[in-house]
C-alpha cells in the first residue's frame, strides 16, 4: 500500500467516529404530546424561540424527537417510555396534564418539563409551586380554573340565554371537578347547564347535534387541549348553529370564534422552552419553580358576531384586551 493511501485510510478511521460520537452527544428533547404527533403552530413556535433565547436551535445543536397519542391517552404511558428508551435528555410535555402524568410515571429521573397545565400540585405532579421537587416542572395555565369566570362573560353576552351548554373532556384528569365548578357557577347565575362530554372529533360533531336539538342558543367551551387541537371544527360548528360561544384561548377568536378569556398559550410555550434549555445547560427542575401567568386577555370576534345577529354589550367591549373587526 503507498503512503498516501495509507494515510487516507487512518483518516478516515479517526474521523469518522469523531463525528458519529459528535452526532450521539447532541441533546436530544423528546416531545410527548396528546395529541397529534406534529405540535400545533403556536405551542412549537412559542417553544421554539424559548429554546433559541437559551441558545438552542432545532437541527443545529438540539434535535427534537415527537411523539403523539392522537387523543388516545391511553396510548401515553407506551409513547413516554419509547422516548425514555432512545434516552432523550428532557421530556416536553405537550397538550396539558395527561402527557405529564404519563411522562411522570414513568420516569423519576428524566426532566420532565410541562406548559399550561392547570394545578399542577392538586394534580401530583409537583410538590407545591416554588419548590417543585424530584425532575418535573413547568408552568401553570390556570385554565380550568377560569371556567366560572367564561361562564360569568358568557352570560353577560348573551343575558337572554337561560339554559346553556358547556363541552368538557371526559379523559381529563380531574373533570369531576371542573363539572361541579361549572355547575357552581351556573347555579349561581340563575341558568341551567347542558354538559356534554365528547372525548374525540366524531363526538364533537355529536355534541352541536345535540345542542342543536335542545335548541341551546349559547355554550361554553372547556379549557382542554383536546378542544385546541379541534377548535378549526369547533369554530365552524359554532358559527353553523349561530351559538354565542365563550372559548378559553385568543386562537379561536382570532380563527373565527366569538369570544375568549384567558392566558397566552404561545407565551406558556415559550417559558417551557426557556426552561427546557436551562435544564439542558445544566439546571435542576426541582430548582425551578412553577411559572404562573400573569396577564389574562378578553378577545372579541366583532365579526363574527355580527354574522351570528348578536350585539356584544358595550361594557364588554370597553373590558376587551382586543377587538377583532
Amino acid at each position: 500500500m503507498r503512503r498516501r493511501d495509507f494515510i487516507k485510510l487512518i483518516t478516515s478511521v479517526v474521523v469518522f467516529p469523531l463525528g458519529a460520537h459528535a452526532q450521539q452527544t447532541m441533546p436530544i428533547i423528546g416531545m410527548l404530546n396528546n395529541g397529534p404527533v406534529e405540535p400545533r403552530r403556536d405551542q412549537i413556535e412559542g417553544f421554539l424561540r424559548g429554546l433559541k433565547d437559551t441558545g438552542f436551535v432545532e437541527g443545529q445543536n438540539v434535535s427534537i424527537l415527537k411523539r403523539g397519542a392522537d387523543d388516545h391517552y391511553d396510548r401515553l404511558p407506551a409513547l413516554a417510555a419509547e422516548l425514555l428508551h432512545r434516552r432523550v435528555d428532557v421530556i416536553m410535555a405537550v397538550g396539558g396534564p395527561p402527557a405529564a402524568l404519563a411522562a411522570k410515571d414513568a420516569t423519576g429521573a428524566t426532566p420532565i418539563v410541562f406548559a399550561a397545565v392547570s394545578d399542577p400540585v392538586k394534580s401530583g405532579l409537583v410538590a407545591s409551586l416554588n419548590r417543585p421537587g424530584g425532575n418535573v416542572t413547568g408552568n401553570a395555565g390556570l385554565s380550568i380554573e377560569l371556567d366560572p369566570k367564561r361562564l360569568e362573560i358568557l352570560t353577560e353576552l348573551a343575558p337572554g340565554a337561560i339554559h346553556v351548554g358547556a363541552l368538557i373532556n371526559p379523559q381529563r384528569p380531574g373533570v369531576e371537578f371542573q363539572e361541579q365548578d361549572l355547575r357552581n357557577a351556573a347555579n349561581r347565575a340563575g341558568r341551567t347547564l347542558l354538559v356534554l362530554r365528547p372525548g374525540n372529533a366524531d363526538e364533537i360533531d355529536a355534541a352541536f347535534a345535540t345542542l342543536a336539538e335542545k335548541k341551546i342558543s349559547a355554550m361554553l367551551v372547556g379549557a382542554d387541549a383536546l378542544f385546541n387541537n379541534h377548535r378549526r371544527q369547533i369554530i365552524i360548528l359554532a358559527a353553523r348553529h349561530a351559538l354565542a360561544a365563550v372559548y378559553p384561548w385568543r386562537e379561536f377568536p382570532s380563527e373565527g370564534g366569538l369570544l375568549s378569556y384567558g392566558p397566552n398559550l404561545p407565551d406558556a410555550y415559550y417559558q417551557a422552552g426557556l426552561y427546557v434549555g436551562r435544564i439542558l445547560k445544566g439546571e435542576k427542575p426541582a430548582d425551578l419553580p412553577v411559572v404562573q401567568p400573569s396577564k389574562f386577555e378578553l378577545v372579541i370576534n366583532l365579526k363574527t358576531a355580527r354574522a351570528i345577529g348578536l350585539t356584544v354589550p358595550p361594557a364588554l367591549i370597553a373590558r376587551a384586551d382586543e377587538i377583532i373587526e
